[in-house]
């Protein structure tokens, strides 16, 4: 057994996830910063507006992201769990045809994104005012699409066979390149939104050829042929089916964008679509490393359900949870207490920072479970039960979250769409806890 696989069976579970989580976690924060950092630089130095166009533009790049982790997500638990079952070969064929998988998907779903950009960003909530930064992003980020498509599922093929580390630096690499590049281009050149899109596309191509290095020098456990690259129906239809909870989530956050953001057109204009760009930035950086642990959670779950060792899937779960809850905690406290000096990293117009301290408040009010949340889509989903794991991901966004988004603000106007997040996060929560609760006690029974 390779070391990686050894230590995911055998390695005490607290090393072994923190091991695995932090160059997870690392990775997951730099993902989300190259976004941010865009954000920050463009609100600080040309106005909220084009905070405002790329928050119309982000659910297109939530689209790619979801194609991503569709791909990545089922690959990753199809090669875990084979690993774990010892079956080299069917791991090798799941990576072979995620590659090829994800670079037919992300580069179709590019040209066409770019050949109705308009109407496009239209139906994401963009206003005439809003409308040329939304463009001028949107357009160049769409070419760089399929390199950051191909980065993201090699990363989570990379961490699947349980080298973290690797994963982490082709993140680190790529965002320093970011920042770095941002200020040239967007300042330097004098080329606002476009600069900051042109700076985004180097820095995934910079990631695209590390990742591309690591397999191409065999580097990696996985030995894979020509032939794996070949699609196959059956391991195209196991990824696909295993990590459609990875993409109806993103999609789920796609569709709940373009409805707020229309919504937030309609009752409160180009200022408050700008203050949810802003508020949604701080919540996604604050949970990346949620996201992060639990991406260090999967494969060891996975492995281990797979090698039927239920006594070390319990200890996973626990000493995951009890991680998140500490850390969600902490920052629910920041988030709550001091919401002004957050926003204004991202602006320093005075009533974005009145509208958004409001907004963050309320957003994160259930913020201390949402490690429990993640956690429970993100098990049933390691051991192979993507219909449950589609399930409690469709729960918050689509059965609960959209409803009340539409139903809310027609009696508290824009208020109605922030009240509408603790409602569903609560409700959501309390259906996790009760099927995870359940799935342990079966897991005692197997371990006896």
């Amino acid at each position: 057994m390779e070391k990686h696989q050894k230590a995911l069976g055998e390695m005490p579970i607290k090393k072994l996830l923190m091991k695995m989580a932090a160059p997870a976690i690392i990775g997951m924060l730099a993902n989300s910063l190259y976004n941010i950092v865009d954000t920050i630089y463009l609100g600080q130095g040309v106005g909220t507006l084009a905070i405002a166009g790329l928050t119309v533009a982000l659910p297109m790049q939530m689209l790619i992201m979801g194609i991503s982790f569709l791909v990545a997500g089922g690959a990753a638990a199809v090669i875990s769990k084979s690993l774990g079952e010892k079956n080299s070969e069917k791991a090798y064929l799941a990576a072979g045809n995620a590659f090829t998988l994800i670079i037919v998907l992300s580069t179709v779903i590019s040209i066409l994104a770019f050949i109705f950009l308009c109407p496009i960003l239209i139906a994401f909530g963009a206003t005439t005012s809003i409308m040329p930064y939304a463009s001028d992003y949107l357009s160049i980020i769409l070419l760089g699409s399929p390199f950051f498509a191909f980065t993201v599922v090699a990363n989570n093929i990379i961490r699947s066979e349980g080298n973290a580390k690797t994963a982490m630096i082709t993140m680190i690499l790529s965002l320093g390149m970011n920042i770095i590049l941002d200020p040239i281009f967007i300042f330097g050149f004098n080329l606002g939104v476009k600069g900051a899109a042109i700076a985004t596309v180097i820095s995934q191509l910079f990631g695209l050829v590390f990742v591309l290095h690591y397999f191409f020098t065999k580097k990696t456990s996985l030995n894979l042929r020509p032939e794996h690259f070949v699609a196959n129906k059956k391991s195209i239809y196991e990824i696909l089916a295993l990590g459609s909870s990875d993409f109806v989530r993103q999609v789920t956050f796609i569709i709940l964008a373009i409805v707020i953001q229309n919504s937030l057109r309609y009752y409160g204009g180009d200022m408050y679509i700008a203050v949810y760009g802003i508020i949604n930035r701080i919540q996604m950086f604050v949970m990346m490393p949620l996201f992060g642990l639990v991406q260090a959670y999967q494969p060891i779950t996975g492995f281990n359900y797979g090698a039927k060792k239920f006594n070390r899937v319990i200890e996973i779960n626990f000493e995951t949870l009890k991680i998140s809850t500490i850390y969600s905690t902490f920052f629910f406290l920041i988030m709550m207490f001091l919401p002004a000096q957050l926003i204004s990293i991202f602006t320093t117009d005075p009533e974005a920072i009145r509208l958004g301290v409001f907004a963050l408040q309320l957003n994160v009010l259930m913020f201390p479970l949402f490690g429990l949340q993640i956690m429970g889509s993100t098990y049933f989903l390691a051991i192979g039960k993507a219909w449950t794991a589609l399930f409690l991901t469709l729960s918050r966004q689509v059965i609960l979250l959209i409803p009340l988004v539409l139903i809310l603000p027609i009696f508290y106007q824009a208020n109605g769409i922030w009240y509408s997040f603790p409602i569903a996060d609560a409700t959501s929560i309390i259906l996790v806890f009760l099927l995870l609760r359940k799935e342990l006690k079966h897991l005692n029974k197997l371990k006896d």
